[in-house]
């Protein structure tokens, strides 16, 4: 399943985040995965949280991210949730193709809970988009 955390920059997505993180390592049976640009949530973030600057593996774009998504969950079984924080910082601003990269990961993560974080006005999102909020 795939979820976005939607708004403008500074509407206080990433501590909506944060706050999932943490219940989802309250409440998951397995390994909770946060991927960050830079070292944002380094201090918010608890120990038991796997914790990935994204920047040390140069992922370039959308076809980069989902391999990225896809070889984690081929070596852990156990992920149960995965966060993403500044997902257009990762991987390009263009929106479509995020939705098709979402719609990607969707189809590999039926038992995964994937939330991701989206620096753009809901209003603008294209429909590809618009069916994860």
């Amino acid at each position: 399943m795939v979820k976005i955390i939607a708004g403008k920059k500074g509407a206080g997505k990433t501590k909506i985040l944060i706050e999932a993180i943490h219940k989802a390592e309250k409440e998951s049976k397995g390994n909770v995965v946060a991927i960050q640009y830079g070292s944002s949530l380094n201090v918010d973030i608890y120990h038991k949280i796997r914790l990935i600057n994204i920047e040390d593996y140069k992922i370039a774009d959308y076809d980069d991210m989902y391999g990225f998504v896809a070889g984690m969950l081929a070596s852990n079984y156990d992920i149960t949730d995965i966060f993403v924080d500044g997902t257009l910082r990762i991987v390009g601003r263009d929106l479509d193709q995020v939705g098709k990269m979402l719609d990607r990961i969707a189809l590999i993560t039926e038992n995964v809970t994937v939330t991701v974080t989206i620096s753009a006005d809901p209003a603008d999102y294209p429909e590809s988009l618009k069916k994860y909020l």
